[in-house]
């Protein structure tokens, strides 16, 4: 199996990299395609893959390629992919909003993934929701999430509603959570702790408690309960987020990031 990774930015390495230390691949079943010759350079100095210059060189080689550019490339990069592909490639795309149809429609193939990844990846504890093509096989689905699950752990979707929903969810999750992090870290600066220090209360809070909910059955309401006694100081603070309204302002946060993923895909129907 080789494959070929179209795109050598921080998603496109983060995968090329996960697939090379996970000894799935050798060096030389991993092409990395870029036309940045700053990210060539850059790729030229890694010893875990080869690095491309020309679609001409790689892609009939590949019996995967994976597309990991900006949306906006789709249009001219599947009009080159079309001319040199072949009928049994199968391509898995991590473009926000280019649908499985458009990209058959412009690039001649029919085994299509479309795959929606989280920043995570880059220190392999990623989530990457995808769906396939129905021409996909079994055989090849269990050995995309192989794939896949070299930065982290990936899901199955029913359609691609849920790699938009997913989007909202573990797609743009992570800023929810450093947007959470940020004001806690705050705080503590106002309570007049150092900036180190507040980074390190902050970091452990969330690592010791991602462990214990990972770690036990327990719903996150439960968790609250059992640290939230009456009249306590963690009662207070949960008093105050939901006088606030804060839990309805996040899946708010959440559902705005579904609807604009929705409105990215009918943007980039014809691409």
């Amino acid at each position: 199996m080789k494959v070929l990774v179209i795109g050598a930015g921080n998603m496109g390495l983060t995968y090329a990299k996960g697939m090379s230390k996970s000894k799935l691949l050798k060096k030389e079943n991993i092409m990395v395609l870029d036309t940045s010759e700053e990210k060539l350079d850059e790729v030229d100095q890694m010893s875990d893959f080869d690095a491309y210059r020309n679609l001409e060189d790689c892609v009939p080689q590949a019996d995967i390629i994976f597309i990991a550019v900006k949306p906006y490339h789709a249009e001219d990069l599947f009009r080159k992919i079309n001319k040199l592909v072949t009928g049994d490639q199968l391509l898995i795309s991590i473009m926000a909003g280019i649908t499985i149809k458009t990209i058959k429609d412009t690039t001649g193939l029919t085994k299509i993934i479309r795959a929606m990844p989280n920043l995570p990846a880059q220190v392999g504890k990623g989530l990457t929701s995808y769906v396939a093509s129905p021409e996909v096989s079994r055989i090849e689905l269990l050995a995309i999430e192989s794939l896949l699950d070299t930065t982290g752990k990936s899901i199955l979707v029913k359609d691609e509603n849920f790699i938009d929903a997913s989007t909202g969810i573990s797609g743009s999750g992570p800023a929810y959570v450093f947007y959470f992090m940020q004001s806690m870290m705050e705080a503590a600066l106002q309570m007049g702790f150092s900036p180190n220090v507040s980074k390190v209360l902050v970091a452990q809070t969330f690592t010791g408690a991602i462990e214990l909910f990972n770690q036990n059955t327990l719903s996150p309401n439960s968790w609250m309960e059992k640290v939230a006694s009456k009249g306590g100081t963690t009662r207070a603070a949960l008093n105050s987020m939901e006088d606030n309204n804060v839990g309805e302002l996040i899946k708010e946060a959440a559902f705005a990031a579904f609807d604009r993923a929705v409105e990215l895909g009918k943007e980039k129907q014809h691409v």
